[in-house]
């Protein structure tokens, strides 16, 4: 009995120190892991911090490229108008000179003829040089003589005053033109200041955007998936209105599942008509201020060479709590929600359609007829991109996509 309490002593002391080393290791694993947690919550905060300051980066880039590219077209422009003004600055001034030398050659004629008269007459007063004649007849010959060159002298007069007067005038519409030409000239070097800085801001983001490389390439993807999305789902819909309309019209084609065409009503071709009659001229499909910072198709970069997007619309910055509006009338036919475009609207001009992206809330409903400028959702606000309020907007003809940018007036 003795021996085996023995034993049991001795094993539970040997047990004891594992016991204990066990639970060591146990607390040590459990702060092993908690701090593991720690550093992938911390790393994923970082990630999300970067991604978000490469979508900042993008749209800023975005925003000051845009801006700079409108700058460069008001300084050309600048630059047409300075270089209108200094040819007709020129032209005006050669017939300043010209106009200078005819009154010059008309006030000396005019002096000539005043001194052969009165050399003629040695000084003599006019009604000795009348008396003086030989006959009657001679006489009035003199009378005759003396009339015609007092009117041509009254002649010769008011032409030179004229002319003085047109030179003077032309004088002063070279000042002016001067004037004008100078307030330009100073508009230009505003313009180009700022284009200076706006470039100083370029170069800052773009260096800012080299440092954060790999978060802005995976946003770009991010960006481009989303774009391929959106088309995929745009070509879909639109692909089921044509079977549709197909099927209505007791086509055959209908049961293919190859696009055959959407079959317009009379209506429809008359409005598709109408829609296309008014390219160039159709309204910007949002009100208030705003800019275009994505153009239509390919762009690339000049300074980040792996920064390319290819829009197949453009892309609209306003300000926050502004509505998109239709640009023309037409029929609501397709409301629905992307993946970074929010909720998207189309409309149907007859065989056209306009597709309106990136919208928080929807006005209309599907099947709702709208008209021209009528608002038909608030855009949505970005709270991680500094609330940028940005309209993705595209015009496609069947299911060919178009450039927004031609069909739109100022």
């Amino acid at each position: 009995m003795i021996f085996r309490v023995i034993i049991f002593l001795l094993a539970f002391v040997i047990a004891t120190p594992t016991v204990s080393a066990a639970s060591t290791n146990v607390k040590t694993l459990k702060e092993q892991k908690s701090q593991a947690d720690r550093q992938v919550a911390n790393t994923n905060k970082k990630l999300k911090a970067a991604q978000r300051e490469a979508k900042k980066s993008l749209s800023a880039l975005n925003e000051i490229s845009a801006e700079i590219k409108t700058q460069n077209r008001v300084i050309n422009k600048l630059n047409n108008e300075i270089s209108r003004l200094r040819r007709e600055e020129n032209a005006l001034t050669r017939e300043i000179e010209l106009a200078e030398k005819e009154i010059k050659a008309k006030k000396e004629d005019y002096a000539k003829s005043m001194q052969s008269l009165y050399r003629k007459n040695s000084g003599q007063d006019i009604f000795i040089f009348l008396f003086s004649a030989n006959s009657f007849k001679q006489a009035m010959r003199r009378a005759r003589y003396l009339k015609e060159f007092s009117a041509w002298r009254k002649t010769q007069a008011l032409e030179i005053t004229e002319h003085q007067q047109q030179l003077e005038k032309k004088r002063e519409e070279l000042r002016a033109l001067r004037d004008e030409k100078n307030k330009i000239v100073s508009q230009r070097t505003n313009e180009a200041n700022k284009l200076k800085t706006q470039e100083q801001k370029q170069k800052q983001i773009v260096n800012k955007a080299k440092k954060n490389e790999k978060a802005l390439r995976k946003e770009l993807e991010k960006q481009k998936k989303q774009a391929a999305e959106l088309n995929r789902k745009i070509e879909q819909l639109i692909a089921e209105e044509a079977r549709r309309s197909s099927s209505s019209s007791s086509s055959s084609s209908s049961t293919s599942g190859a696009y055959s065409g959407y079959k317009m009503t009379k209506d429809e071709q008359k409005l598709a008509a109408n829609f296309e009659q008014n390219k160039g001229k159709l309204p910007m499909p949002l009100s208030g201020k705003y800019k275009i910072v994505g153009h239509y198709g390919t762009q690339q970069h000049s300074e980040l060479k792996y920064v390319q997007v290819n829009n197949s619309g453009i892309v609209i910055k306003t300000t926050p709590g502004t509505s998109a509006r239709s640009v023309f009338d037409g029929e609501v036919t397709r409301i629905f929600v992307m993946p970074g475009y929010n909720s998207c609207v189309i409309v149907r001009h007859g065989n056209y359609l306009t597709i309106y992206s990136n919208l928080k809330e929807v006005y209309v409903k599907t099947g709702d007829k709208v008209k021209t400028r009528q608002a038909i959702g608030k855009i949505y606000s970005d709270p991680e991109d500094d609330n940028a309020t940005l309209l993705h907007f595209q015009i496609w003809k069947e299911t060919n996509k178009l450039n927004p940018e031609t069909w739109l007036g100022d």
